[in-house]
């Protein structure tokens, strides 16, 4: 795979996901065998890049959906869940009367 963003070549996964946002993955994903000090500073790290932009899940999201949209399609085949019909709140006050 080979992929540009913002003007920067992404040959791995990771590197795509890197520049799309921004941030190592590993800010928000965390590393094996972090201390707590550690786990404390990145997560407070996240906590001031979403600060600076709320929207940034939202960006996220999107990224992820067209990623998948793109390159792996069939995980979008999915059946839609039934509902149960609904009742009219005046049809059932009709009924009791």
């Amino acid at each position: 795979m080979k992929t540009i963003v913002a003007g920067h070549v992404a040959v791995t996964a990771t590197e795509f996901v890197e520049l799309a946002l921004g941030t190592p993955v590993e800010l928000w994903l965390g590393v094996e065998g972090e201390s707590e000090m550690e786990r404390a500073a990145r997560l407070d790290a996240a906590r001031d890049i979403l600060a600076d932009n709320p929207h940034l899940p939202d960006e996220v999201s999107r990224v992820a959906a067209e990623a998948i949209e793109t390159f792996a399609p069939e995980l979008f085949n999915v059946v839609p869940l039934t509902r149960p019909a609904r009742r009219r709140r005046a049809a059932r006050k009709g009924a009791a009367a």
